[in-house]
């Protein structure tokens, strides 16, 4: 890919060891540390998880998890926003040889991630401003927002700086067909994603 690798931090980590804290005082919860701030995010509803499984279907059949590529759930990207930065997407696409990309805390390097992918929650924010800025500036590709709040799938590509060159919006009725960096074919079907994630048939 064509991000630069991140420099292998070092020295004592403070942020990174109050984390750790918050995660083992709070199963379920998942906590990061964007821009030297600590963001903790509550569980997922149910919704959340299914629309995260129906994302996965497309990624699968097009044969995105198998020997050149996996699709992962929670796994940490290693920031080069902060020295102890470092996200934990919904779900990424990232190269087949990813363990080799450990940096520390069970991150990985930016380089070996071909794409991001989040499901807002109650923090929709930090999905949609926080995390632009982080993942453009870690260069990552494509990054994929099911915002669940506004009824829109957003994909941002070419990464410029701390933002995106291209970023769209995409409503119910459209299919969306990913950039061919993911490296096939992959088309989502807007209306049926946002359909999954839904918290309540009134929503």
């Amino acid at each position: 890919m064509s991000a630069a690798a991140v420099e292998r931090p070092y020295g004592r980590r403070p942020l990174i060891a109050e984390a750790n804290r918050l995660m083992e005082r709070n199963p379920g919860y998942r906590v990061e540390i964007i821009g030297g701030q600590i963001l903790v995010s509550p569980p997922p509803d149910g919704a959340h998880a299914v629309a995260l499984t129906d994302l996965m279907l497309p990624f699968m059949e097009a044969g995105l998890h198998g020997p050149g590529s996996k699709l992962v759930q929670g796994i940490g990207l290693w920031l080069p926003t902060g020295t102890e930065d470092y996200a934990i997407p919904d779900l990424s696409l990232v190269d087949a040889d990813y363990r080799d990309h450990l940096i520390e805390n069970n991150c990985y390097d930016p380089v070996c991630f071909r794409l991001v992918l989040e499901v807002t929650s109650s923090n929709y924010r930090t999905d949609l401003r926080t995390k632009v800025t982080a993942y453009a500036e870690a260069k990552v590709p494509v990054y994929v927002i099911v915002d669940r709040k506004h009824q829109r799938l957003h994909v941002l590509t070419e990464p410029a700086g701390d933002s995106y060159e291209k970023h769209r919006p995409h409503v119910p009725g459209e299919l969306v067909t990913l950039p061919d960096t993911v490296g096939a074919e992959v088309t989502l079907d807007v209306a049926a994603i946002l359909a999954a994630g839904r918290s309540s048939p009134d929503d």
